[in-house]
């Protein structure tokens, strides 16, 4: 076998890396048995920030293309397991001004036609209809009532089976084109799906277009969306807009108002991919949306289906599903998730059910980040990490995905910011292409430490941070260098893509909007290694008695 050295484009530290490979074929992936490693920073290329600007609405690809009560934003999302899978759509249009009439979701049937032919779509279902309003008790704004959502729950289905469906009301002659999807594996140590991307933070802007084009040239098999989606709310509901809302808006309107339509025109947009590809979502900040009695997360919880009752959740900020040999816990960051709270008392049990010999992988997320080291949002969600960590710790959680800042950070494994073989993987994933400014700081530079008083959490209602108490940052809020628990960091837009090999190896991929679409921003085998870990090693044992 021939050697050859191919030259990675990038360069660290003004040292260019060369990867050894062997063949054609073959190049050294690391893996985390090697680390931890040190840490890497590539630095910021101002030619790569691109155009963060939203589509307008008179973009093609976010008008109404349907008539009358054909379905449109046309979506799929998981249960908990294998054989169910979620169907949703919008019929009719929404209204948005001073004066709205809602439309009655019963006047519309919720219907899928589907089966393993195309041909032959033999088996029917019906489901749920509703629709939410935004409103706003303030002279001068616009309320705003959805179009008609559906949510239809298919049950009894086979493992890694390409089904064919139909959606509408068929008594109407309303029903939409014949889409398809592939159900996940059966749940077991040897079954995964193929490809799952991640991505956060992703709006509706020209980079978003160009992340969700990347994104399905690599034929996902599922699809996570680890919050802030639409970004509605940088907007007031004249649809002015603004890439900062506070900088722009704040002195002008008793609320924090948003433009609803952005959902639809998301939802228009995505159809394309998330009608043949589950989408699993979890709510970030942007998500909030505080309107008339308080109420929060109503877009977010009405358009979306969530598994929440199949996983045992009491809400639609917080639950799990499996994917084949991955169980998937999604966490509410911007909701109660004190020791003492129904999340947590919920996540308790959520865990203890895991069987890792038939879910092996173990993969949380939330918004915001516990281990970012950007000066955006600094150690802002220190308070859940406080209350949780020690949770997810305690049963090996694998890996952890979030967003909120707006570049991209892998880490060592880590535990209480303690380089630990037994702490998880936090990826930051929040460069999805949104038209708020990318996160280009890092707190360890000199004059980027963010002030403690600007972490107070506004959910919990206190303090959580001090200064470190232990290692090279001792006595102080920020380190003076990249801290040991970040691997590698880069301000880019993009998503990434994990692949789970066997019970034992994933192989993560972030890839970068700029670069052609084989092309690795960073690459590395996730090993799983529960036997180094006592305190697996006490789960396991523990399990093994209750049965």
């Amino acid at each position: 076998m021939s050697l050859v050295f191919v030259l990675l484009r990038k360069q660290y530290h003004g040292l260019v890396l060369l990867l050894l490979c062997f063949g054609h074929y073959y190049c050294h992936v690391p893996t985390t048995l090697e680390g931890p490693f040190e840490p890497v920073t590539v630095p910021f290329d101002p030619a790569l920030r691109g155009v963060a600007v939203d589509l307008p609405d008179t973009d093609p690809r976010v008008r109404r293309q349907v008539q009358g009560f054909q379905p449109e934003q046309i979506s799929l999302s998981l249960s908990t397991t294998h054989d169910s899978v979620w169907v949703s759509w919008i019929t009719g249009e929404f209204q948005i001004g001073y004066y709205i009439n809602p439309l009655d979701p019963k006047a519309v049937s919720s219907v899928v036609h589907y089966g393993t032919s195309r041909t032959s779509l033999v088996h029917e279902t019906r489901g749920q209809s509703l629709i939410y309003n935004q409103l706003y008790p303030y002279e001068g704004l616009q309320n705003y009532t959805s179009g008609i959502i559906h949510h239809v729950r298919l049950t009894g289905l086979e493992p890694s089976t390409l089904y064919y469906y139909q959606c509408g009301d068929p008594s109407l002659q309303a029903m939409s084109d014949i889409y398809y999807f592939r159900t996940m594996p059966i749940s077991g140590p040897t079954n995964y799906p193929g490809k799952v991307a991640v991505v956060g933070d992703l709006g509706l802007t020209y980079n978003t277009t160009t992340t969700i084009k990347h994104l399905t040239s690599n034929e996902p098999d599922l699809l996570v969306l680890i919050g802030d989606v639409s970004y509605a709310n940088l907007y007031l509901t004249n649809g002015t807009g603004s890439d900062c809302y506070h900088c722009s808006f704040k002195k002008q309107t008793p609320i924090h108002e948003s433009y609803q339509p952005r959902w639809d025109y998301w939802g228009r947009f995505m159809q394309n991919l998330v009608s043949k590809v589950p989408i699993m979502v979890v709510e970030g900040n942007h998500e909030v949306e505080k309107q008339a009695e308080d109420r929060e997360f109503v877009a977010y919880s009405s358009r979306f289906a969530f598994p929440s009752e199949e996983c045992g959740s009491s809400s639609t900020l917080y639950y799990s599903f499996n994917a084949g040999g991955i169980h998937f816990i999604m966490l509410g960051a911007y909701t109660n998730y004190a020791r003492t709270g129904e999340q947590y008392k919920w996540l308790e049990r959520d865990l203890a059910s895991v069987d890792r010999s038939v879910t092996p992988w173990l993969v949380a997320a939330w918004h915001p980040p516990w281990y970012s080291t950007y000066e955006s949002h600094y150690r802002e969600a220190e308070c859940m990490r406080v209350e949780v960590e020690d949770l997810l710790y305690s049963y090996f959680v694998d890996i952890v995905f979030s967003g909120h800042v707006h570049a991209y950070e892998r880490s060592n494994r880590v535990y209480n910011y303690n380089l630990d073989p037994c702490g998880p993987v936090h990826i930051t994933i929040g460069d999805g292409g949104n038209r708020e400014r990318m996160a280009i700081n890092f707190a360890d530079e000199p004059g980027h430490c963010p002030d403690p008083s600007s972490t107070r959490d506004p959910y919990m209602g206190r303090f959580c941070v001090t200064n470190f108490s232990f290692g090279p940052a001792v006595s102080k809020f920020c380190w003076d260098r990249q801290p040991d628990y970040s691997a590698f960091r880069e301000s880019s837009f993009g998503y990434g893509i994990l692949e789970v090999k066997n019970e034992t190896w994933a192989l993560w991929s972030w890839y970068r909007n700029q670069d052609s679409y084989n092309e690795v921003g960073d690459q590395i085998y996730i090993v799983r290694q529960p036997h180094l870990c006592p305190v697996y090693q006490e789960k396991c044992r523990e399990y093994s008695a209750s049965i």
